[in-house]
């Protein structure tokens, strides 16, 4: 009988919080890269990455991002998967074009945030307007880069624009692939809260032909928002972007330390973590 194969993103760094959160959170592209092939190593098949510069600062300067996935693609094959959110350097309110500059950072896939969201971070109040018509543009310009877009969805009408609006435009290569990002309510408005009644209710809603992954934002959401991703069907998220805790009050040693109890995780179920390629044949991404 041949088992399901789940893909395993990882998300090891953030474009918030940083070391005062974590020490263990990688922030350097050295220590990212480290951190990305020991979860390679622990079953994970893409990698989700954000940048800072030399002091520290978030940053989507391509050149940081061209050494970041340069270091890691001298490790392991796993997919890059480049962040385009606005870089959150503090004092700073930057256009949503900010994440843009990492379009020829040499990445197979980019995430697309579908949809306004307003993020408090701090005393730090930002409004993202990805409005329709920006989203058709950027994800135009990675399908002429033969860049996968990864939808990060926050709601379900996030869901509904890329079903009734980015698809219909042809911008996407099939099969589209979506995040269900739940757990962010308490930072953003437009976030959903993670519960498994809302996690079936957008699963619902994804057409047969959709990719989809899910993630819990938070040490009370990520492994129950996975465990439900795996027993509806999907694909699943971890990372130090996401949580910083192994268990209620316990931090992550490590990312891989997330990645491996999630491949347990799948194990346990009867199905296996896809390797780079394997995921790659999933999401119909040529090999670079």
């Amino acid at each position: 009988m041949t088992r399901r194969k789940v893909i395993v993103t990882v998300a090891p760094t953030s474009n918030f919080h940083g070391k005062e959160a974590n020490p263990a959170l990688p922030v350097t592209p050295a220590e990212i890269a480290d951190s990305v092939y020991d979860c390679y190593n622990a079953g994970a098949s893409v990698v989700h990455l954000h940048a800072r510069d030399e002091n520290m600062i978030q940053s989507n300067d391509v050149n940081i991002f061209r050494d970041m996935n340069n270091r890691i693609r001298q490790k392991c094959n796993i997919i890059l998967q480049n962040s385009t959110a606005p870089a959150n350097k503090p004092g700073m309110e930057l256009s949503i074009d900010d994440g843009l500059s990492v379009l020829d950072a040499g990445a197979e896939m980019l995430s697309l945030d579908c949809g306004p969201l307003v993020v408090k971070f701090g005393d730090v109040t930002r409004t993202q307007v990805w409005t329709r018509d920006w989203l058709t543009n950027a994800a135009s310009e990675m399908q002429k880069r033969n860049l996968k877009p990864e939808m990060e969805i926050f709601n379900n009408t996030n869901l509904e624009d890329v079903i009734n609006v980015l698809k219909p435009a042809g911008v996407i290569n099939m099969p589209p692939s979506v995040t269900l990002v739940l757990g962010m309510n308490r930072a953003a408005q437009g976030g959903m809260e993670y519960s498994m009644d809302n996690l079936y209710f957008m699963v619902k809603k994804i057409p047969s032909e959709f990719v989809w992954t899910a993630m819990g934002i938070g040490g009370a959401n990520q492994h129950r928002a996975t465990c439900g991703a795996l027993l509806l069907g999907g694909n699943v998220r971890v990372g130090f972007e996401d949580n910083i805790y192994y268990r209620p009050g316990e931090l992550a040693t490590s990312n891989a330390q997330l990645v491996e109890r999630i491949v347990l995780t799948i194990r346990d179920m009867g199905m296996e973590p896809a390797t780079p390629d394997e995921a790659r044949e999933i999401l119909c991404i040529k090999k670079q």
